[in-house]
């Protein structure tokens, strides 16, 4: 499995109110954003992109200052239209290796999910190769999803409304690893999720 990783980085971040990719994370000058390529390269995939709002000043500042490459980032030219269009920016990139074979996508706001986990769902992915992967935990199915070359390559032309939608018509649900991560469960979208995710990650 040759992988490519998508962080999915270009939301407004409306209520929480600042940049949620800019929030200290991990002690230092750490970031969330610095944490989340951090981790993800650690897992040696082919390739790491982030989509990122064009007009996004202080991300693309973040970027440059921990050292992540221009040429890895995908700029959303309207991601007013939801998650889903900066999805479709990233498959629609020309920028990805020629011999990739499958696609992590990753949500920018869930710093608490353990390396061991993404690890897992990678292990579990290469026992599914033609699948759709996704961690599961409670009976919920969570973030990074893992996509075949043939489902992510649909993406580029889709009428679907969501990444929900799109999967149902490209060939059915998608395959659950139960997972007992916590971090899957919480996504930074308010002050108190980030007051929460600070304290686990002093708990863990």
């Amino acid at each position: 499995m040759r992988l490519g990783v998508i962080i999915l980085a270009a939301g407004a971040s409306v209520r929480m109110g600042r940049p949620k990719l800019l929030l200290p994370w991990g002690g230092g000058t750490g970031t969330v954003i610095a944490h989340l390529l951090a981790q993800w390269t650690s897992l040696s995939p082919a390739q790491i992109a982030v989509v990122l709002d064009g007009s996004n000043a202080g991300l693309e500042a973040e970027l440059n200052r921990i050292g992540w490459p221009s040429t890895q980032r995908i700029r959303n030219p309207d991601p007013g239209r939801g998650m889903f269009s900066s999805v479709q920016c990233a498959a629609q990139w020309t920028g990805w290796g020629p011999d990739l074979t499958h696609w992590a996508v990753a949500l920018g706001d869930q710093p608490l999910v353990r390396t061991r986990t993404l690890k897992e769902l990678l292990e579990f992915a290469t026992q599914h190769t033609r699948a759709v992967c996704q961690p599961s935990r409670n009976g919920r199915g969570r973030h990074p999803l893992i996509l075949p070359a043939a489902t992510f390559a649909g993406l580029k032309t889709s009428s679907a409304t969501d990444l929900k939608q799109y999967l149902t018509g490209a060939g059915g649900p998608a395959i659950r690893c139960n997972m007992d991560d916590p971090g899957l469960d919480l996504d930074l979208d308010e002050p108190g999720d980030y007051e929460r995710a600070l304290a686990q990650a002093t708990e863990a």
